[in-house]
């Protein structure tokens, strides 16, 4: 059997090359304030990539993605192993493009606390009076730059995003940059409807995209898991304050609540961050995670 050594390691995912495709696996690995936990997560590099799937059939229409298979017989038999069950996706290989595309739907987080200081978020102005966690009158797009491993990424203007870009693609920047906007925007429309039918408020994520070898904007990585987004509860959800969450906020809150942790967690903040991540995946696909 053909070893596999992953070309490109990120906090969570690693990726492999596989000729004229990549393989890409989602670990258990679970990331905080840009810091990789010394604890694994059980299953949830199944719930990202069969969630990423979910999305990426449901939206084809809208963009085109990469993914080509979940199914680990389409692979080179290093995939087959126990230890890839349900966490691999071949994809297509793109040239990506080094911005990532955050949509907010809702003011929270890093947005909130903007607002309050001086009324924006990401220099975009917004109405005055909006409440913690309230819905936005239309969702707004705020990129930002791609950092390495252990910085930060930095939120930009959509103009510095042109520039990124036309520095790159001379005679492009402005195209692609309006590209990348409005592609982001119409998966969140979209995505967020069907999400909020199903019980689950989507406050705001993230995209990545790339170019195909014609040079068409393609989308790629992974796609609204809980990794990437903000899942609410729509039960109970009231502005006015921080809700509960789908997501790593569980382990975020943890973490602030025991700065001596060393960033290691209880085993009880392990089963409880699976569980929601498992319940996100049910409620969405309307099926229980099976790998």
């Amino acid at each position: 059997m053909k070893e596999f050594k992953p070309m490109k390691e990120g906090k969570v995912r690693e990726i492999y090359d596989n000729g004229d495709s990549l393989i890409m696996v989602a670990t258990d690995r679970i990331s905080a304030f840009d810091v990789i936990l010394k604890n694994k997560i059980t299953d949830k590099g199944a719930v990202l990539t069969q969630m990423s799937k979910f999305w990426f059939d449901y939206t084809e229409d809208v963009v085109p993605n990469h993914m080509i298979s979940v199914d680990t017989k389409d692979m080179p038999e290093f995939f087959q192993q126990e230890q890839f069950k349900g966490k691999c996706m071949m994809c297509k290989k793109l040239e990506m493009l080094p911005i990532e595309c955050i949509v907010r739907g809702y003011i929270t987080g890093s947005g909130w606390a903007s607002y309050q200081e001086n009324g924006t978020v990401c220099g975009i102005k917004l109405p005055e009076g909006l409440k913690e966690s309230q819905q936005l009158p239309e969702p707004i797009y705020t990129p930002s730059t791609k950092a390495e491993i252990g910085d930060h990424d930095e939120n930009i203007s959509y103009e510095k995003s042109v520039e990124i870009l036309e520095k790159v693609y001379p005679g492009k920047g402005e195209f692609y940059a309006n590209e990348l906007k409005e592609k982001t925007i119409a998966l969140y429309k979209k995505c967020a409807e069907y999400a909020l039918s199903k019980g689950i408020i989507i406050a705001d994520t993230k995209f990545e995209f790339g170019l195909d070898e014609n040079g068409n904007v393609i989308l790629g990585d992974e796609m609204l898991t809980p990794d990437s987004s903000r899942f609410w509860p729509k039960e109970g959800y009231e502005p006015g304050k921080g809700q509960p969450s789908y997501d790593k906020q569980f382990v975020r809150d943890w973490l602030k609540a025991n700065p001596d942790s060393d960033y290691n967690l209880p085993q009880d903040v392990i089963d409880k961050t699976i569980a929601k991540y498992k319940e996100a995946y049910e409620l969405l696909t309307g099926k229980p995670l099976s790998i």
